[in-house]
């Protein structure tokens, strides 16, 4: 198995969150999965780890807090002694028109879809270094790749999206000396949200050029190409059906 007992740390561990996290297991990695209010799709998470032969730890932090991650790096620490792997999934996505921007807004955006991923980063980042080649993958999100906003009523999330990109690239060049690989994926259309009706569903395929939406699976395989790549830094791998060449 390419990733035997390897340690990796998932943060944002729904939906797509979790089929990730039991790909890096039945490669063989021990999985750590981190959440903020949602501990019942942790567990179910950490179950489905455990039913493929590997470790699972559950521990509750808010990303976007410097001290959560920190008592994350800690847990890790005591428990594996090690850290091989940092998925960072945790985002929300909330639409705001800009007169609801306040400060309050614009710091929840950034920090949730920002700020957390270096938080967590620079926190576990004396565990990485333990054990290399070590991998981060970050996400952000294929319009921003694409350097387009594409949607009104996004600015914050746009601009913590975009970023990501750059927190990627600039770790990246940063840790390469050290063999502490900072890759990102930027998805498009990969699960619908439950509130879309079959008409939205179909538009969005109608727009994408491979015409389907992707499915989580998309994106378990490209993290488990940059979490095995040991030549590939700094790189945003976009998985959006050919929707930034439209």
């Amino acid at each position: 198995m390419q990733l035997l007992n390897r340690v990796a740390l998932v943060t944002g561990g729904k939906r797509i969150g979790q089929v990730v996290a039991e790909e890096l297991a039945r490669a063989g990695a021990d999985v750590v999965l981190s959440y903020r209010s949602s501990r019942q799709e942790a567990e179910d998470t950490a179950a489905r780890v455990q039913a493929l032969g590997r470790r699972a730890l559950v521990l509750q932090a808010d990303v976007s807090v410097p001290g959560d991650c920190d008592h994350l790096a800690r847990e890790i620490d005591a428990a594996f002694g090690a850290l091989d792997i940092v998925v960072n999934m945790a985002s929300t996505y909330v639409s705001r028109p800009l007169e609801a921007i306040d400060e309050a807004a614009w710091r929840s955006d950034i920090d949730a879809n920002l700020s957390s991923a270096f938080y967590v980063t620079h926190a576990v980042l004396p565990l990485l270094r333990r054990r290399t080649p070590a991998h981060v993958v970050n996400f952000t999100d294929w319009l921003p790749a694409s350097g387009r906003a594409g949607y009104t009523g996004f600015v914050a999330y746009y601009v913590a999206k975009a970023g990501v990109k750059a927190l990627t690239e600039a770790l990246a060049l940063e840790l390469a000396g050290e063999q502490i690989l900072v890759n990102a994926i930027a998805p498009g259309p990969i699960v619908p949200p439950p509130d879309l009706s079959a008409e939205e569903l179909a538009e969005v395929a109608a727009a994408t050029p491979l015409q389907r939406w992707g499915g989580e699976m998309e994106i378990a395989r490209a993290v488990m190409l940059l979490v095995t790549t040991q030549f590939i830094t700094g790189e945003t791998l976009r998985v959006d059906g050919g929707r930034h060449v439209r």
